[in-house]
């Protein structure tokens, strides 16, 4: 069976569309057709119904998506483990959300080296669609995020929650200003924000992640939401203030991993990010 019609047929469940798959994969939508037909054929079995609304798994398709996640996942760690040095019995690939990054996850990786040092791990950036696909296509272990989505085959389990808190450059801000700077932390954060904010205009700066509406609050001032957690080294160094007068979101963080997670190394990853969790 060809790798690439696994992978293929695995895009497409996660997205539920030939397009899609075909623009994530950088190929032609009659190639991913091609490759499905081909795999179709080899197994004899009907793997998805094409509607107006995209493409949906068959029975036959539910019961081969597990088959096609452990193929490719098992091809991805050949690749990754064959070349990997004598005293490395293994590796695990990690990926999440920058915010995730800041404090979190580097204390996880450190307390990974400490407690399994003959474990290579490979730690990767992403947003929630990619590593929800990643989790899916068998080339991520554990993701780590605020808005993941559901599949079959993955556990969603959340770890810990965010406070995200308006910080300013200026201490005397109460309220979101022309210098605003609205972060997009997710659906739920827009619900919450618009109910606190219902008369704000749209704000002159919108960015994507929490990581880069810090560096322009430092470069050129103003106010924005972050999570304490990130926000508490600059208010310590006198950088940020946080404003008491604004709200405070309770923003969940999630990890997602294999429901099939019965690997030794993966129970233990997942141990240690929930007791770092716990001190939180």
């Amino acid at each position: 069976m060809d790798i690439e019609q696994a992978r293929t047929f695995l895009t497409i469940a996660a997205h539920g569309s030939f397009l899609e798959a075909a623009n994530r994969l950088h190929v032609t939508q009659s190639t991913v057709s091609a490759r499905i037909q081909n795999l179709e054929a080899d197994l004899n079995a009907k793997l998805f119904v094409r509607n107006r609304s995209g493409a949906s798994l068959t029975p036959a398709g539910k019961r081969f998506l597990q088959h096609a996640k452990t193929l490719v996942l098992t091809v991805e760690q050949a690749r990754h483990d064959v070349g990997l040095p004598n005293r490395y019995r293994t590796s695990i690939r990690v990926g999440g959300r920058i915010a995730l990054w800041e404090g979190f996850l580097p204390r996880w990786v450190g307390w990974m080296r400490n407690t399994a040092a003959d474990v290579s791990i490979r730690s990767e950036i992403g947003f929630e669609e990619d590593l929800m696909r990643r989790l899916i296509e068998g080339t991520l272990d554990i993701s780590l995020m605020y808005s993941p989505s559901h599949a079959p085959g993955v556990v969603v389990e959340h770890l810990f929650d965010e406070t995200l808190v308006l910080v300013s450059t200026n201490p005397s801000t109460q309220w979101p200003g022309d210098d605003y700077i609205y972060v997009e932390w997710g659906p739920g954060f827009y619900a919450k924000h618009r109910e606190c904010y219902p008369d704000l205009e749209r704000p002159a700066q919108v960015v994507n992640i929490g990581w880069l509406g810090i560096q322009l609050l430092l470069e050129n001032g103003g106010s924005c939401f972050l999570p304490i957690r990130m926000a508490q080294p600059f208010i310590d160094a006198g950088r940020l203030f946080k404003v008491d007068s604004g709200p405070e979101f309770i923003h969940p963080a999630y990890m997602v991993f294999p429901r099939e997670a019965d690997n030794d190394v993966l129970q233990l990853a997942l141990h240690g990010l929930r007791e770092l969790a716990a001190d939180i």
